[in-house]
């Protein structure tokens, strides 16, 4: 029940702010996914370092970040932007209960985009049930979850979060971070070759029914 809510307010969502057609499609993907997919993935893995914040800057300004732990703190920033950043998830509140963590960016006092770190294996889960390889007892985190609102695309926030996200890492002990970016995702491919990632791996997702398999082809690390 609490998932069926969770999908029902994903769908106002989507409805709300990018239209019918964009539901459509992303429910037709979903149910179709529930049965089948074929799906490739380049593994990134990102040296934590400091690095100047003005590289990163994007083409707004105005802009606040919250970094949201808990569900409480999520219904406090829901209260002042009149937006839930959970409703772009379907287990939006679950990753906060298993201890993810979402770096949420304002403009203007506007909710423009999210990303999300996790620390360690539960909070990984709930964040991303690919299963690629990642080593948490050594100093590694991963992200994920981005999204950006689409008025604000196209003008550096994603970039910037990457930043934040990284620059957060750092602070707290961490010396890599991995994620996995989708081979036809360019976008995210731009965004993160601005940090100077290491691909580790190119991998394959495929699921038939209830069978489900996920294979790491290594790139040389030359």
């Amino acid at each position: 029940m609490a998932r069926l809510k969770s999908i029902t307010r994903r769908s106002k969502d989507i409805l709300r702010s990018e239209g019918l057609t964009t539901l459509v499609r992303r429910g037709w993907d979903f149910i179709g996914q529930r049965f089948f997919f074929v799906k490739f993935y380049y593994l990134y893995e990102h040296e934590l370092k400091d690095r100047n914040e003005v590289d990163f800057l994007p083409q707004i300004q105005n802009l606040a970040l919250h970094i949201i732990r808990t569900n409480e703190q999520a219904n406090q920033l829901a209260e002042i932007t009149g937006f839930d950043f959970r409703s772009r998830f379907i287990n939006g509140q679950e990753r906060l209960d298993k201890g993810a963590i979402a770096f949420c960016v304002l403009a203007d006092g506007e909710f423009a985009h999210i990303g999300w770190v996790a620390l360690n294996e539960e909070a990984k889960r709930a964040l991303d049930d690919r299963p690629y390889k990642l080593d948490f007892s050594n100093k590694q985190a991963c992200t994920g979850g981005t999204y950006t609102v689409p008025k604000y695309r196209g003008k550096g926030l994603m970039t910037y979060g990457y930043f934040k996200r990284f620059q957060f890492l750092k602070e707290n002990g961490f010396e890599t971070s991995r994620n996995v970016v989708s081979t036809d995702n360019i976008s995210s491919q731009k965004s993160h070759a601005r940090f100077g990632p290491r691909v580790v791996a190119k991998a394959r997702h495929v699921k038939f029914f209830c069978r489900e398999s996920w294979k790491e082809t290594p790139f040389s690390k030359e």
